[in-house]
């Protein structure tokens, strides 16, 4: 039997029980209940800082229920995952038909490479059901009503695209202030150089028994973040009194990374340009009326993005877009395929010296990197699993960074070799 059939069996419900909001000084704190029947329970918690006094009065009680609610539900794909249990039960407050329908969209196009990389079969008709309790058979959804500053909360994580959509925004002489969740090292520096006092910040804490489960071989894998913190947004622009939500996802971010059972799979799903619009619509109709939520970049490919990012170089030797090097203390781990793509499109455009400050050395004479290197650009292979351009945009960063140096007299071991 394979280890998901006998996960499923196991743990056949995944129950939301409930949830917890709690007042910490001028803090906000939820903790979320969570069962994985028969015996597993997790607590995850977010915590959002320094909300100005006046403003969850403003809010009103069930509306602020309302938004600590949703985001214990984007919460779920992390602990539902360990077994893919059949059936989410939700305790915890009410959906609708057409809510339960969108939430098991989400699960099923969100996880899609968790359910490539273990080999597991969602397609068929009774995979997944979402159900409310008995006791939630019926309910109302208290939407936030209230009227909002015509301001900007623009997420940032350290990486170029959100420093050029900050940019932007400073163009245009839009008032705007950032979010971050959990800010890294690099993020909090891009953040002071942008210039913003006081950054909205929210910690997001997992639950260790999610991390123990996993060395005991229960199933781990990706997940929809940016949805996780799509709602994390939301529910900060309310409480903070902001108007829009602006994301800095691309155009690139639609294109998927291979076929699996018939189904594209995409790693960027959560930023896709599909997402946006139905996550827009769902905060509209069922969260608040009055918060815009967009993509700032939309119209952009990562290439072009590339580009007007060099026009901020006060930002070069602090900003950082590899996930993995975070997580080992430094900016570029200088060996993943995010490194290898950021590198190749700023490559045609920054000189040679300024590129190994920024990375600490020439991506493109790293061997090992050969078999990313065709990932990205050949057709025949899937893409890289990571926030990356489509292969038409590396295919073309590649070419340019190779007739730059061919003009130079000396063409780097990958740009020989691809």
């Amino acid at each position: 039997m394979k280890q998901c059939d006998f996960l499923r069996k196991k743990h056949p419900k995944f129950i939301y029980r409930n949830f917890a909001i709690n007042r910490e000084g001028n803090s906000l704190k939820v903790r979320f209940n969570f069962h994985l029947e028969p015996d597993l329970d997790f607590h995850p918690e977010i915590s959002i800082l320094n909300i100005p006094e006046p403003r969850l009065g403003k809010i009103g009680g069930r509306a602020l229920q309302n938004f600590a609610f949703h985001c214990g539900l984007s919460e779920m794909t992390s602990y539902w995952k360990t077994a893919c249990s059949p059936e989410i039960v939700i305790e915890a407050g009410y959906l609708n038909k057409e809510q339960i329908r969108w939430w098991k969209d989400l699960f099923i196009r969100g996880m899609g490479q968790f359910f490539y990389e273990n080999k597991i079969n969602f397609t068929f008709p009774d995979f997944l059901s979402i159900a409310l309790s008995r006791g939630r058979a019926s309910g109302r959804i208290f939407r936030f009503g209230g009227r909002l500053k015509n301001r900007y909360l623009v997420p940032m994580a350290g990486g170029r695209d959100s420093i050029v959509g900050a940019e932007l925004l400073k163009k245009r002489g839009n008032s705007f202030n950032s979010f971050s969740v959990n800010p890294s090292r690099e993020a909090k520096a891009v953040i002071k150089i942008a210039g913003i006092k006081n950054p909205i910040i929210v910690r997001r804490k997992v639950d260790p028994a999610l991390l123990k489960l996993n060395k005991k071989g229960y199933l781990n894998g990706h997940t929809p973040l940016t949805s996780v913190l799509s709602f994390l947004a939301v529910f900060c622009a309310a409480l903070f009194d902001f108007k829009y939500v602006a994301f800095s996802n691309e155009k690139s971010a639609d294109e998927g990374n291979l076929k699996y059972l018939g189904r594209e799979i995409n790693h960027q799903y959560s930023k896709s340009s599909e997402f946006e619009k139905k996550f827009a619509a769902y905060v509209k109709k069922y969260l608040a009326e009055s918060i815009n939520y967009f993509s700032l970049l939309r119209p952009y490919t990562d290439l072009e993005i590339s580009r007007m990012f060099l026009k901020h170089p006060k930002y070069f030797n602090s900003f950082s877009s590899c996930n993995r090097g975070v997580k080992l203390g430094k900016k570029w781990c200088g060996e993943c395929p995010k490194c290898l793509f950021v590198y190749a499109t700023l490559y045609p455009f920054l000189e040679k010296r300024t590129m190994l400050k920024i990375f600490g050395g020439d991506l493109f004479e790293n061997k090992k990197l050969l078999p990313i290197a065709r990932a990205l650009i050949e057709p025949n292979r899937p893409k890289p699993f990571e926030c990356v351009g489509t292969k038409k945009e590396s295919r073309e960063a590649f070419r340019l960074s190779r007739a730059k140096t061919e003009k130079n007299g000396r063409v780097p071991y990958l740009l020989r070799s691809i």
